[in-house]
């Protein structure tokens, strides 16, 4: 095949520019639609940049979530037929402004611990507490400001959560941890505002609660507080003419369960759930049932796009499964991350 290769997979084998695209040619059909998760750097070349928007279009991609987004790189992308959604994150927002002038704007867990100088599992988790209502300000004026760029067909948000309080179950061993349970050191947030915000809410201080893990109001609490903060962002995105789209946990349950996101509530244009089959240990399958929950719990007519981890996948017969998986399942379509890499012919 002279077409260069598209997409090498991590470990043995890869998938070529062109098996990409018929794989997803061959799944294809009226109303489906596929996306790409990638990034661009203001150090690249903008030949770089047109080669890979080029390559995408080429596998079948329509929409780009698009790290870097600048008014340029959608110009590009859009000269390649490409539309272009910003991918940002959200909650998970270090930087030297913020943690030194703010450092109360983060979530602090059951030890009382912020994640402003103590963030869990790795060195950027420094996540935003979603109920203050100077951080919801913060994120309205930020992503106003995203969402006024040219050329932007929308804004995507990732880390549009918690901290994991339970880690999916491939990364136990990374991490050293058993997490049958909601453990303290993971367990989010417990910061004055939230305290107060419960306690005027549910009439009762989380102090005083014996098990918070077990207490139904204050689980509904934290998801609803995430909902509130995603459709204030909603509104301010959809003011600027623009779509907004999430990249969320694989079904409502585990979402709920692991990051307390209860984003079948979110008023979003489309969800894009990370269905990565490997990272629970579960086989193919899974990702159809994962897709079915998900499809079931939306308001009909919102479309939802299943996220593929391509490092997972070894050969073309099983990305193939997997994409139809998530088709049958009731997809509109896939979004493709992981394992990218654009070598020469």
């Amino acid at each position: 095949m002279k077409r260069r290769a598209f997409l090498q997979l991590l470990g043995s084998g890869s998938l070529a520019l062109g098996s990409v695209g018929r794989l997803l040619a061959a799944n294809s059909g009226p109303g489906l639609h596929h996306w790409a998760w990638t990034r661009v750097l203001e150090d690249e070349k903008r030949s770089v940049w047109q080669r890979r928007f080029a390559d995408f279009r080429e596998a079948g991609v329509s929409s780009l979530l698009l790290g870097g987004a600048t008014e340029e790189a959608c110009r590009l992308a859009a000269a390649e037929g490409l539309q272009v959604h910003a991918w940002t994150w959200t909650m998970c927002r270090g930087g030297a402004e913020l943690l030194t002038n703010h450092p109360q704007w983060f979530v602090v867990n059951r030890n009382g611990v912020s994640a402003s100088d103590n963030p869990p599992y790795v060195p950027y988790y420094h996540f935003l507490c979603p109920s203050r209502p100077e951080v919801r300000q913060y994120l309205i004026e930020e992503f106003s400001r995203i969402a006024a760029a040219e050329g932007l067909t929308g804004v995507h948000l990732d880390y549009i959560r918690y901290p994991d309080v339970i880690l999916p179950r491939a990364l136990w061993e990374k991490y050293g941890l058993v997490q049958n349970e909601e453990l303290p050191a993971f367990d989010y947030c417990y910061c004055e505002a939230c305290r107060d915000q419960f306690k005027s809410l549910a009439g009762q201080d989380i102090e005083d609660i014996a098990d918070p893990t077990q207490d139904e109001s204050w689980r509904h609490y934290r998801w609803n507080s995430i909902t509130t903060l995603v459709n204030q962002l909603s509104k301010t995105i959809r003011d600027q003419n623009k779509m907004i789209t999430a990249a969320v946990f694989p079904s409502p349950t585990i979402a709920r369960r692991l990051v307390r996101q209860d984003w079948s509530k979110w008023n979003l244009d489309a969800v894009l759930p990370m269905v990565y089959q490997n990272f629970y240990e579960e086989d193919i399958a899974w990702i159809k049932a994962s897709v079915q929950e998900g499809v079931q719990s939306l308001p009909a007519g919102r479309p939802l796009y299943a996220g593929l981890f391509l490092s997972s996948f070894k050969d073309e017969g099983k990305f193939e499964q997997a994409v139809v998986a998530a088709l049958e399942g009731g997809a509109r379509g896939i979004s493709l991350f992981g394992g990218v890499r654009h070598l020469k012919s």
